[in-house]
């Protein structure tokens, strides 16, 4: 996990199959909405978030699993920071097949770390997480009694990319500024025509 950074999770999101659950652009946007709405509730009414599927273990766990995936750096906040674990939760909570992934992933992890450690995942120290993670989280070296840990890790770090990313903070983290409104359009910057190879007509 040292020296997973948030650019060669991006390329590896893009880069490996699908795991253990899938979802849809059209899924990933209502539990998006779902989740900042559940966020802004709380927020207003002081109230911690009410768990639609997991357990308050399996919620801690998806937690600290997902701030390990995308922790807090300098430019933004963490995945936890965006509302990734309501993300996951609204996401995981339509439907039973990825009920059976997620809460079978989430056990593999708690099961993996107490052959290991003799403690649950989140139990466990910061080092023995990333002792655990890292024999998971590249597909390509991981060796083949761990392939249940890798489709679990691989699906999840799909999810918490796809919960990060749109996000507030998320969208915030790699600039996009969407649709803003100029004073006066004066036409695409010259350097962008260039590189396209066009020119306004005189």
């Amino acid at each position: 996990m040292a020296k997973l950074t948030r650019r060669t999770m991006l390329q590896a999101v893009g880069a490996t199959a699908a795991a253990a659950f899938t979802w849809t652009a059209e899924e990933a946007t209502a539990a998006a909405t779902q989740a900042q709405q559940a966020r802004a509730q709380a927020a207003a009414t002081g109230k911690p978030y009410a768990r639609k599927f997991f357990t308050a273990h399996e919620y801690a766990t998806v937690t600290v699993l997902s701030n390990l995936i995308i922790p807090k750096d300098a430019r933004s906040g963490s995945a936890s920071d965006a509302g990734v674990p309501e993300f996951i939760d609204f996401i995981v909570s339509d439907q039973p097949a990825r009920q059976t992934a997620a809460r079978g992933g989430l056990r593999w992890l708690d099961a993996e770390c107490t052959a290991r450690f003799d403690r649950r995942f989140t139990d466990c120290t910061d080092v023995q997480r990333r002792q655990v993670l890292d024999d998971i989280a590249w597909p390509r070296r991981a060796r083949p009694e761990l392939s249940q840990g890798v489709a679990f890790f691989t699906a999840m770090r799909d999810l918490v990319a796809t919960g990060f990313w749109s996000s507030r903070v998320g969208v915030a983290d790699i600039g996009y500024q969407g649709n803003r409104p100029v004073a006066e359009w004066t036409g695409a910057p010259a350097d962008v025509l260039s590189r396209l190879g066009v020119a306004y007509e005189s």
